[in-house]
């Protein structure tokens, strides 16, 4: 054997081991950089942007009869703080289609897992409905909770041409959720007013929609006081570009209005140039206005009917000015001997806890006394 073929061998096994060292290599890099990024833990504002694409998806790619509600409670100080997402589903008519219902919501989020690399653990199923987590890596990023809930009949009354009615707006919307839902439990055919932008607002919105109530647009509009101003609101000065803006804006952010009644609004209803610009915006959204009469000088109504939208306003007093029980009850008593007196009425509360139990309490009397509970937009014209 010579010490050239010697030389050739031994350089070849250097080779092979090199290459052998240098593939290894690069497969762990690889191996750690994959592993890497799957396992990096997701900041809160990332879990939140991924909590409304799984909302989103429970209620378009879902069955008809979802709803979702979500709860941004991940943390960034917290590690395995989650966020929260309830879907809520209609009982449907038989267990066939619930099960169909509830796979065809598990198949929807499961896809919006997979885009954002969240695997799905810990399903419990019982008769509550589903509950499990989807997690990056090891790290919890979302709580799920999928039930079903019954949803009482909103009573619509007997759609005659005679006899007084009331209808009942309750406006403020959008914050708190669980006020929406002490309004749903109630099955009377009630008028919800909607702030903008809020964070519940659409499923507020939404959620009312498919339980049958109406819903309006709560426009915020400035004030004399200006106490409580919105951070934007519809003011005097403001030109017909700025009012189309504004209104166009707050109408697509509350979904499926059929109506506006104005947020505050002492200032700007008693200005007739501002009005005036309102009321062509409204008319082209095929929208009806209730005026709320936050002072006596407004000039709204008027001005609705001169440009050709349905309107009414509120004819008897506010229904929670004292958010107490024994008051708003009183004011409920007064606003239906006013349906009685003057045939038709509008009334305005708020959800306080004491004017939706006062709204269980006297609501019952309404149909022995004669008068009809309607929407809102059966009284305009």
């Amino acid at each position: 054997m010579t010490a050239s073929f010697l030389r050739r061998q031994i350089s070849t096994g250097r080779n092979r081991r090199f290459f052998a060292r240098s593939l290894a290599a690069t497969l762990t890099f690889i191996f750690l950089f994959v592993g890497c990024k799957k396992s990096k833990p997701l900041t809160a504002s990332e879990i939140h942007a991924i909590t409304n694409e799984f909302a989103n998806a429970a209620k378009s790619e879902g069955p008809l009869n979802a709803s979702a509600r979500t709860s941004l409670d991940a943390s960034d100080k917290t590690q395995g703080s989650t966020d929260r997402i309830n879907i809520t589903l209609r009982p449907p008519a038989s267990e066939a289609a619930q099960r169909a219902d509830k796979a065809l919501i598990l198949q929807a989020l499961d896809d919006v897992a997979a885009r954002h690399e969240l695997t799905r653990t810990g399903t419990i199923e019982n008769r509550d409905g589903l509950a499990f987590k989807y997690l990056r890596g090891e790290v919890p990023t979302h709580t799920i909770h999928i039930t079903e809930t019954a949803i009482p009949p909103v009573e619509l009354a007997p759609n005659t041409t005679s006899g007084p009615r009331l209808a009942i707006i309750l406006d403020d919307l959008g914050q708190d959720y669980s006020a929406a839902e002490a309004i749903f439990a109630l099955p009377y055919p009630l008028t919800i007013s909607v702030l903008p932008d809020n964070p519940h607002s659409v499923d507020i919105a939404e959620e009312a929609h498919r339980r049958g109530y109406e819903v309006m647009l709560h426009l915020p509009m400035e004030s004399v006081s200006q106490r409580h101003s919105e951070s934007h609101e519809l003011r005097p000065g403001m030109s017909q570009r700025q009012v189309n803006a504004l209104v166009g804006g707050f109408i697509a952010a509350v979904p499926g209005v059929s109506g506006v009644n104005n947020h505050q609004g002492s200032e700007s209803t008693a200005n007739p140039a501002l009005m005036n610009e309102l009321m062509p915006v409204l008319r082209d959204h095929k929208l009806f206005y209730i005026d709320s009469r936050t002072t006596p000088a407004t000039v709204a109504f008027d001005a609705a009917h001169r440009a050709g939208v349905p309107a009414a306003s509120r004819n008897v007093p506010f229904l929670d000015d004292v958010a107490e029980v024994g008051a708003v009850t009183r004011q409920l008593r007064i606003a239906l001997r006013e349906a009685r007196e003057k045939n038709d009425a509008v009334a305005i509360g708020h959800p306080h806890p004491a004017t939706l139990k006062a709204l269980r309490a006297v609501l019952p009397d309404a149909k022995a006394q004669g008068v009809r509970l309607v929407y809102a937009s059966e009284l305009v014209h």
